[in-house]
């Protein structure tokens, strides 16, 4: 799911009693199987170029289902750690943003007309290279790739087919975070913060109506049998963000950094296409399994984005000290858009 979802990954590094070996340990949340754990096969990937490229002087351990710790627990090592139990981690919305909450600007909804053009934003947009900058001075450490992570996000809902704004009243969703509730709110309807390993049986039970998600994660977790409709207003993009302990990585050599910056950056590519090239696949697959599709036109994604923007914006506003986060996402992403055309 996006940047909230509760499949995070973390890496935690820990520098072997070898000469000039570095071992690093790798949690991540979800299964193993990096054929139904998109996680997995990003780890899969990068950890194997990392020790490829550093001849082996740079290798891994594998810890599947949070083994080493919650997001929060990793996020908190990797920020406290020193060279004695350096720690990386590849952390959602959910953690990072306790900690730069200026982040939350990259996820103002329907802010991308594709994924060119989020590619484009998260690699090299002014605010992402602004972000990063304060990421490492408020905490010491480093970001370094924004991971894809599932696509974008989708409504569904067992009530009723939801062409446009007015069609949420008075239904109830799961929200990740309080910027969604902000959304729905924006949209006449409510939100209520529900973890995902809960949310399958809140919207069996009526709890809440609908939630969003990437089509990945509505089949991963079986919600075509609670969820009857569901609407491709790409409302959010959803990643994740790999972060390493500043300690560590200034204590690599620099053909080492460059290593796992080159192989973050393959590994992510790989992932993205893997993504893409299935979305409309697994979207494929939730309509056969029985929901109902609609896909909105430019002029009700217009009315989607006049509505749900400015509701997210002020949430926001009441969050951030300095504006200028707002107005460099804002920017840049209308500058990604018009480059991806």
């Amino acid at each position: 799911m996006r940047k909230l979802l509760l499949s995070a990954l973390a890496i935690i590094l820990v520098c072997s009693a070898a000469s000039g070996e570095t071992v690093i340990k790798i949690s991540h949340q979800g299964t193993a199987n990096p054929e139904v754990n998109i996680q997995s096969y990003f780890v899969n990937e990068f950890t194997s170029r990392v020790t490829a490229k550093t001849g082996g002087s740079i290798t891994f351990e594998v810890y599947p289902d949070e083994q080493l710790g919650t997001e929060e627990q990793r996020m908190e090592l990797m920020m406290k750690s020193g060279l004695n139990q350096p720690v990386a981690d590849i952390t959602s919305f959910n953690a990072l943003g306790t900690v730069l909450p200026e982040l939350y600007a990259s996820a103002i909804p329907f802010m991308f007309n594709s994924y060119e053009a989020a590619h484009i934003f998260f690699d090299t947009s002014e605010y992402m290279t602004k972000l990063k900058a304060l990421f490492r001075e408020r905490t010491g450490c480093e970001m370094l790739e924004v991971v894809e992570e599932g696509g974008f996000l989708a409504f569904t809902n067992s009530k009723r087919e939801i062409h446009s704004p007015k069609d949420f009243a008075g239904l109830k969703f799961r929200a990740m975070d309080e910027g969604q509730i902000a959304i729905f709110r924006a949209f006449g309807a409510t939100g209520t913060p529900i973890p995902w390993g809960e949310v399958y049986m809140a919207l069996k039970t009526g709890v809440v109506d609908g939630q969003m998600n990437p089509a990945f994660y509505i089949l991963l977790g079986s919600l075509p049998e609670v969820q009857k409709y569901m609407t491709l207003a790409n409302i959010q993009y959803s990643d994740q963000f790999l972060t390493i302990n500043g300690d560590l990585y200034d204590s690599l050599s620099e053909s080492e950094r460059t290593a796992i910056i080159e192989a973050a950056r393959e590994a992510n590519a790989l992932t993205r296409t893997r993504i893409e090239a299935q979305d409309s696949e697994q979207v494929e697959e939730c309509r056969q399994k029985g929901m109902q599709v609609y896909a909105p036109n430019a002029e009700e994604m217009d009315e989607f984005r006049d509505i749900g923007q400015p509701g997210y914006i002020e949430w926001l506003k009441n969050r951030l000290e300095d504006s200028q986060w707002l107005d460099m996402a804002l920017r840049d992403s209308e500058s990604a858009n018009a480059q991806a055309k």
